[in-house]
């Protein structure tokens, strides 16, 4: 018995090394605030929406990073959990009046409940089944959104979402303020994501990833820890996509495409997958170029942006934040590595 309880501890060790690189606690912490700053300042030097768009798209990379790079599930259904968040958001809003961050919620929830049998039919599978289990049911949810035009609008969507907050018109009627006012959810979803892989449990999850046979022979079990994170990963993913369709007054079929599934794995890789970090920095890259090439009127965004994701996997391979990472890293042990030459002679 304690055999195994050593050796249960040393594949939580080693798995909890990897994604973690042991940073200086006055670093992290300096990184939290430097982070934070940034994210109270975007507004003020980017167009609000397009800032808010930013930190959308960055949470619901977040969620996806969550199954990919620290659980090992590629998922190319997580549309279905943004779309569904950001109709039931709307719904709620439009038709009960409560303020927008309990629409929101809802929508989160009822993301969450569509997760639990998803994910008790998709764990069971792994690699590209697993991501073809979820597309699959991401394509049902948008049939059944296209097919159901008296309560989500059909083709035309979901118009007219309200910013509806406690009767506070500056936030109700100006971006700016709706910034702030939103940016609360966001960042709960990212502190979840955080607590979940900062736990006990998000090392059983990488000790999953590392070797799933393993764990289950250790006694975890791997299904319920999957389908578990899973959930949460909808939530998040619910949230972001709850804010979005806020923000932008409707929810469309757009939301719950295909490509919308692919847009967001794209952005995970380009930060940097198993980071959480990477997210929301590959989300400012995306957001900001397309925002910037459909200004300039140039209709082929697909073209630079798929461009740009076959470079950072044939370059990149570990995405912008984790490629850093590996320089600073590589930079401190040269350092480190002269520093000790020096006192042995």
């Amino acid at each position: 018995m304690s055999a195994q309880l050593t050796e249960t501890t040393r594949v939580e060790t080693a798995a909890s090394a990897a994604p973690d690189r042991k940073l200086n606690p006055f670093v992290r912490a300096g990184m939290l605030v430097v982070a934070l700053l940034v994210i109270l300042a975007l507004p003020w030097y980017i167009y609000p929406p397009v800032a808010m768009d930013i930190m959308a798209w960055g949470l619901f990379a977040i969620s996806v990073d969550l199954l990919l790079g620290f659980t090992g599930l590629l998922s190319f259904g997580h549309a279905m959990f943004w779309g569904t968040s950001a109709y039931v958001t709307g719904l709620i809003a439009t038709r009960s009046g409560l303020p927008f961050p309990v629409a929101i919620l809802g929508g989160a929830v009822v993301a969450m409940l569509i997760a639990v049998p998803t994910g008790y039919l998709a764990v069971r599978r792994t690699g590209i089944y697993f991501a073809m289990v979820t597309l699959a049911f991401a394509q049902m949810i948008f049939f059944i959104a296209n097919q159901a035009r008296d309560l989500t609008g059909g083709e035309n969507g979901l118009q007219g979402i309200p910013k509806t907050f406690f009767g506070i018109e500056l936030v109700e009627t100006d971006p700016f303020y709706f910034y702030y006012a939103a940016l609360p959810l966001i960042l709960l979803g990212a502190f979840v994501a955080w607590r979940t892989v900062s736990s006990p449990f998000g090392r059983v999850l990488l000790a999953i990833r590392d070797n799933p046979a393993r764990a289950r022979a250790l006694g975890y079990d791997v299904e319920r820890y999957k389908i578990m994170v899973f959930v949460i990963s909808a939530g998040i993913a619910g949230l972001a996509g709850g804010v979005f369709s806020v923000s932008h007054g409707f929810a469309s079929l757009q939301e719950l495409i295909w490509q919308t599934s692919g847009k967001v794995v794209l952005i995970t890789v380009l930060g940097g997958i198993g980071t959480l970090w990477g997210g929301p920095l590959g989300a400012a890259v995306v957001v900001l170029l397309e925002d910037s090439l459909a200004s300039s009127g140039f209709n082929g965004i697909g073209i630079i942006t798929g461009t740009i994701f076959v470079l950072i996997v044939l370059l990149f391979r570990k995405g912008i934040w984790g490629t850093v990472a590996d320089l600073v890293a590589r930079i401190r042990g040269r350092a480190a590595t002269a520093a000790q030459g020096k006192r042995d002679a």
